[in-house]
């Protein structure tokens, strides 16, 4: 008898389809996964069954048993838990208050605190998890509070973990340990269901696949008995078409700077974030900057963006001195920004598709004539936006929130590339994007590096830099490696031996 069956599941919202007779079969100690492109229907899928929405039709068996769930705690009650993929902890809450939040514990209403917390030591040591019960959660890294959400279920004795785009925002490190969680817990009998779209972490970790297109299952099929390549397929309908990555790199010697930096550094709480940085970019030329997360890469960004103040250095944009300007005045200069946080730097959730689109309206000329709004022209664009970019949307009036990640991310390439800029700063733009999301969004790039733009490719995705850049640098505590030329010879170990730190002093200098 299995687990868990969803029979022929179907829900709707205002009359559209966001599952389809879609059927789902998970055993005991499995690690199943539900694959498939944002907006596919993956999280509505998993939200019936966790008794946050209710299903238009089909039935859900638990051990045989017909289940019917109006809320997660009813889920939780039958053993049934999820960890979203924006996590529900209470910041002002140390990690043991949020794991036991509206349980009766021992005690109970004089909770021995000092029990409860060796209790969760015990758990959280015995998958590997490893948390502090006495810390609070808003001192704690998101790898940390993902632990947290985990050890919140199996405190509860949770048979079914339902993970929702788990390592979305993790570090490779952090991606590598949570894999080890999930093996733990795959051996100690608990079944898990993975939503996800990155196929190798498919291939790695789990044991079946079930894959969703349009609200559909397309298939369903075992992990050992597949490829990249095949699950590519089923998940976008078609083969990928792999970007193209120039081959002759002699022309840049001759080309104009796009963008140079000398000597720039930043200070923060606790000395300098950036040191002495310097680069020198052509225009038409991809310099990719590698490195694992936190190594002073947001701090350029934003140096560069005008979002942040360096504190000694110059910025050149196309020969121009631009340090002293304000981010709007470089955006003027044909300067675009691409945030590595969308929903805070990138968009306003509460906000609709037309009016995140214009936000910076009053910059733009042809959207603005002596500080007033053009409305229609503005409308004529955001629609043009839409219908070129294949962002999938009821309407240019549907709030940006509801709409699906790759589809946000969309969006904010629309706006920053509308008018062709000349320097594209791309911070991690496909991080949390599904592969047809991520295709589309490397190929704007390629669009733009062929059309003379200078592009700072920013990401931790090591593949991505590879395939993208003309050149790469590394990243580690604030310094920048020299850049490499890119090519079949290019030696990755190097590159990976400089992310870790090791020997980076020397080869930076």
């Amino acid at each position: 008898m299995a687990l868990l069956t969803m029979e022929n599941i179907s829900k709707s919202f205002f009359g559209k389809p966001a599952n389809e007779d879609v059927s789902l079969t998970v055993e005991k100690g499995e690690i199943h996964a539900l694959l498939g492109e944002n907006g596919a229907g993956k999280t509505t899928l998993m939200n019936i069954l966790y008794g946050i929405y209710q299903k238009d039709g089909g039935r859900i068996l638990w051990k045989g048993e017909e289940l019917n769930l109006d809320s997660p705690r009813q889920a939780l009650t039958r053993r049934i838990g999820m960890v979203h993929q924006h996590f529900m902890l209470v910041p002002t809450l140390s990690v043991s208050e949020n794991i036991t939040l509206g349980m009766k514990s021992p005690g109970y209403p004089f909770t021995r605190r000092r029990e409860l917390n060796a209790s969760i030591r015990s758990l959280s040591d015995k998958y590997g998890l490893e948390i502090d019960p006495e810390a609070m959660v808003r001192d704690l890294s998101v790898g940390e509070e993902q632990r947290v959400e985990i050890v919140k279920l199996l405190y509860r004795d949770a048979e079914l973990l339902i993970l929702d785009e788990p390592t979305a925002v993790l570090t490779p490190r952090e991606t590598e340990l949570f894999f080890d969680v999930l093996r733990r817990l795959k051996k100690e009998g608990h079944a898990v269901i993975l939503i996800t779209h990155r196929i190798p972490e498919v291939l790695a970790v789990t044991d079946s696949i079930s894959i969703l297109r349009d609200g559909r299952k397309v298939s369903e099929l075992k992990t050992s008995e597949t490829d990249a390549r095949e699950l590519s397929r089923l998940m976008i309908g078609r083969d990928l078409a792999p970007p193209a990555i120039r081959k002759d790199n002699s022309s840049f010697s001759k080309r104009a700077a796009g963008l140079e930096l000398r000597h720039l550094s930043s200070s923060g709480k606790n000395g300098n974030i950036l040191k002495d940085i310097n680069l020198c970019l052509k225009a038409g030329e991809v310099l990719g900057i590698a490195g694992v997360d936190g190594n002073g890469q947001k701090d350029l960004a934003e140096c560069i963006a005008g979002l942040k103040k360096a504190s000694e250095g110059r910025i050149f944009l196309k020969g121009e001195d631009i340090s002293g300007m304000r981010s709007g005045e470089r955006f003027k200069r044909g300067l675009a920004y691409i945030s590595d946080d969308r929903h805070h730097d990138g968009l306003v959730l509460d906000m609709n598709l037309e009016e995140n689109y214009t936000l910076n309206s009053q910059l733009r000329k042809s959207f603005s004539r002596k500080g007033f709004i053009l409305t229609r022209r503005r409308r004529e664009s955001v629609e043009t936006a839409v219908r070129e970019f294949a962002i999938k949307t009821e309407s240019t009036t549907s709030k940006i929130g509801l709409l699906s990640g790759g589809n946000q991310q969309k969006l904010i390439l629309a706006r920053e590339l509308h008018n062709n800029p000349d320097v594209v700063i791309a911070f991690q733009p496909t991080r949390g994007l599904d592969i047809g999301a991520s295709e589309f969004t490397r190929q704007q790039l390629i669009r733009l590096r062929d059309m003379g733009s200078s592009i700072v490719l920013i990401s931790t995705d090591l593949e991505e830099v590879r395939t993208l850049s003309d050149r790469v640098s590394v990243m580690f505590e604030g310094r920048l490696s020299e850049p490499v030329e890119n090519s079949d010879h290019m030696n990755m170990d190097r590159i990976g031996q400089l992310m870790a730190g090791h020997n980076f002093k020397e080869a930076a200098e």
